[in-house]
């Protein structure tokens, strides 16, 4: 049977990636019954390899709810991130506003600084012409 057969029996239309497979979710009775069975194996023997084959987990899986299962909050994750509470959400518009207000900031610095120096620049000129004028009035007399 070729890859066009099997397509046409399973219903599939030969397109790529049309849908993604939907990400796993585990309840955390399932995770605290896996990490339990894990944990009654011994260490090192192929009982381990075999549970997580069957349950098509990664050592990293165990990993994680185990740190979750000490921090005790070993929820049922969805792959979706947690909805931003309201104080979350005032502490996020808080910062970008901050970031946007140290920038601000730093462009008027500059500014200030340019203008500071065009003063100094303008007073040194006055103060010149001041000089020149006073020795002309010095010479007519």
């Amino acid at each position: 049977m070729t890859l066009a057969d099997q397509a046409a029996v399973a219903g599939h239309d030969g397109q790529v990636g049309t849908s993604r497979p939907k990400r796993r979710t585990f309840t955390a009775a399932y995770k605290a019954r896996i990490l339990a069975e894990y944990d009654a194996l011994p260490d090192g023997s192929p009982g381990r390899g075999e549970l997580m084959r069957r349950e098509r987990l990664y050592h990293s899986h165990i990993e994680h709810w185990r740190t979750q299962q000490e921090k005790g909050t070993l929820p049922a994750t969805s792959g979706k991130p947690a909805p931003k509470s309201a104080e979350a959400e005032e502490l996020a518009r808080l910062r970008a506003e901050n970031k946007k207000l140290r920038s601000r900031n730093g462009r008027l610095e500059s500014e200030l600084g340019k203008t500071r120096t065009a003063l100094d620049i303008a007073g040194k000129a006055f103060a010149l012409l001041e000089d020149i004028s006073r020795s002309a009035d010095s010479d007519e007399n």
